[in-house]
């Protein structure tokens, strides 16, 4: 069985290096780069099946977010040609430029950022303590109450705008970014709980019960023990409160109508135009707001599984 196994790879791979030298060949005598990567693709798909289906994917994924960046770096005359170069000719910063000099960009990203790191701060904070009472105490009406927290997630957001600008308005937070980090808040916890909950379940109680014999007490045993096991479970928290209120629209537009407090999804909504519409200032920005996610996410990835799973076999 061993042995036809291997000399099934020698065959695989014999046909990859095959199929790509041929492809190498034609590349040298034609200089054309369409047949070698066309070579490089027929290679890896002999060899490595699977890897040649994630690569593909990886590709489709990312080449829209390439083209973005192209349209971003096309001169002002140029935006309208249907060139598929990643590059184009003649590439230019000067949508990045005209975006700070003539936009309040600076602002919107200011507002937005701000807006966004109390939400997911404040939501991480109340939700771990409030997960945790749930997860480890039986009260009076604690499944009902579960049960009603999982029932706001399925109320579609639109439903919602009418009752929080009626809330807002009375506490009298409309144009104010206060306002609209309340009705964040109140829409992420809900959800937040129900994921720390799961995961504070596949914590042993024991491990609170020795750190107070030892001689901490409920909250110092939380501090302690709980919240510095719980990190992948609160990074996924934070990010998911980030990700919902870094480029959320809908909610934003309603309750925030002044210019000096606007954030990034409501100013790029006044950058398009009835008639035109500078695409390239748009890409600009659109490249730039993506940035503090991307790095987020990258620096959060590695808790992104064992926070998303380790919660998921017990309720």
């Amino acid at each position: 069985m061993n042995t036809r196994k291997s000399s099934n790879q020698i065959t695989l791979g014999l046909g990859a290096v095959l199929a790509l030298v041929g492809l190498i060949l034609t590349f040298v005598n034609q200089m054309n780069w369409f047949w070698f990567m066309a070579g490089a693709w027929l290679g890896l798909l002999v060899w490595q099946p699977t890897h040649w289906v994630l690569v593909s994917y990886s590709i489709i994924s990312v080449y829209p977010v390439l083209r973005v960046i192209s349209i971003s770096l096309r001169p002002t005359a140029n935006l309208l040609s249907r060139s598929l170069a990643i590059i184009p000719p003649n590439a230019t910063f000067e949508s990045y430029v005209v975006l700070f000099l003539e936009e309040e960009f600076l602002l919107w990203i200011w507002n937005s950022f701000s807006i966004t790191m109390v939400v997911a701060s404040v939501g991480v904070i109340v939700a771990s303590t409030g997960a945790y009472a749930f997860s480890r105490w039986r009260f009076p009406g604690r499944r009902p109450a579960l049960i009603f927290l999982l029932t706001t997630q399925m109320i579609p957001a639109g439903m919602l705008i009418i009752p929080i600008f009626v809330i807002v308005a009375q506490l009298q937070l409309t144009n104010n970014i206060i306002g609209l980090m309340l009705a964040y808040i109140a829409t992420a916890i809900p959800f937040s709980i129900w994921i720390l909950k799961g995961y504070y379940d596949t914590i042993p109680p024991d491990l609170e019960e020795a750190a107070m014999v030892d001689g901490c007490n409920r909250l110092e045993s939380f501090w302690r023990i709980i919240l510095p096991l719980s990190t992948p479970a609160l990074s996924i928290v934070f990010l998911f409160n980030f990700l919902g209120s870094w480029s959320e629209f809908i909610v934003a537009k309603v309750i925030l109508q002044a210019n000096s407090t606007q954030t990034w999804p409501l100013g790029f909504n006044e950058m398009i135009g009835t008639f035109s519409t500078d695409w390239g200032k748009y890409a600009a920005g659109s490249v730039i707001v993506t940035i503090p996610v991307l790095l987020l996410f990258l620096w959060q990835s590695r808790y992104l599984i064992s926070g998303l799973t380790l919660g998921s076999v017990k309720g």
